[in-house]
C-alpha cells in the first residue's frame, strides 16, 4: 500500500512564540538568520500551515537589501530600502522573530518618525535575473539620481545641484 502524505491545515493565523504578536498571511515579518551578526530576513508571509503534529510552517515570499542583490548597494538606495523578490520559501514558523511593515515608498516619506521596523519598497526584483521593476524611477536633479529618503534635499553628490 503507497504512504500518504500526512495532511497540512492551512491556518488563518500564528502567535510569535514568547509575544502576544499575532501573523496573518500578508504581515511582513523579521526572520533570525542562522549568522548572529547579520541583521534579520524580512519576508512577506503568503501562507501559514500545520503538519499533523503541529509544526508550523509560514510560506514566505523575500525582501532583499541591496547589498544583496546583482549590482549591490547605490548611493541612492536608503538604509531601510528592501526590493519585494520573486524568491519564494516555506520556512518553521518558529525562526520568526517579530512584525514589521513595509510601506510603499511615498507613504514612508510621509512618516513623521520611522521606527526600528519601518522599511520600503519601491522596487520588486527577480532574484534569478537581478533585474528590477520598475526599471525607472523619478529622479530628482540634473544628474539624475533617483531620491534617497535618508538625505534631506541637500547638495547632490554628483552634480553639486541642491
Amino acid at each position: 500500500m503507497a504512504k500518504t502524505r500526512p495532511a497540512k491545515k492551512s491556518l488563518d493565523a500564528y502567535t510569535i512564540k514568547g509575544t502576544n504578536k499575532v501573523v496573518r498571511a500578508g504581515d511582513c515579518v523579521l526572520m533570525r538568520p542562522s549568522d548572529s551578526d547579520k541583521p534579520p530576513y524580512v519576508a512577506r508571509v503568503e501562507k501559514i500551515e500545520s503538519d499533523i503534529r503541529n509544526n508550523v510552517k509560514v510560506k514566505v515570499r523575500w525582501y532583499y537589501r541591496p547589498e544583496e542583490s546583482i549590482g549591490g548597494r547605490r548611493q541612492f538606495h536608503g538604509a531601510k530600502e528592501l526590493f519585494l523578490s520573486d524568491h519564494f520559501d516555506v520556512q518553521s514558523a518558529d525562526t520568526i522573530e517579530g512584525k514589521c511593515t513595509v510601506h510603499s515608498f511615498k507613504n514612508y516619506t510621509k512618516l513623521e518618525s520611522v521606527g526600528a521596523d519601518d522599511y520600503f519598497c519601491r522596487f520588486e526584483y527577480k532574484s534569478a535575473t537581478g533585474g528590477f521593476t520598475p526599471d525607472r524611477v523619478a529622479v530628482y536633479c540634473k544628474c539624475e539620481m533617483p531620491y534617497n529618503p535618508d538625505d534631506l534635499m541637500v547638495q547632490c553628490e554628483g552634480c553639486k545641484d541642491w
